[in-house]
């Protein structure tokens, strides 16, 4: 799972502005925002480099927490 929908709502940026920066279609974008499709590991760098975010901002991690 990703948080590319949380991050563009934090910054204020639409997913249509997003997608002419990635030089991407709209449509690919949107699917990977509402997490039905996962963007390659390099698209999330971009969009990361973009937003000024570090990698790990954008990744929900699927291991438990063993700290709580």
């Amino acid at each position: 799972m990703n948080r590319i929908k949380e991050m563009l709502e934090d910054k204020g940026i639409k997913q249509t502005g997003i997608a002419e920066k990635l030089g991407k279609h709209y449509n690919m974008v949107n699917r990977q925002v509402q997490n039905r499709q996962q963007p390659k590991l390099e698209i999330l760098l971009d969009i990361a480099n973009i937003l000024d975010l570090d990698l790990k901002e954008l990744i929900v991690s699927n291991k438990p927490n063993h700290y709580e």
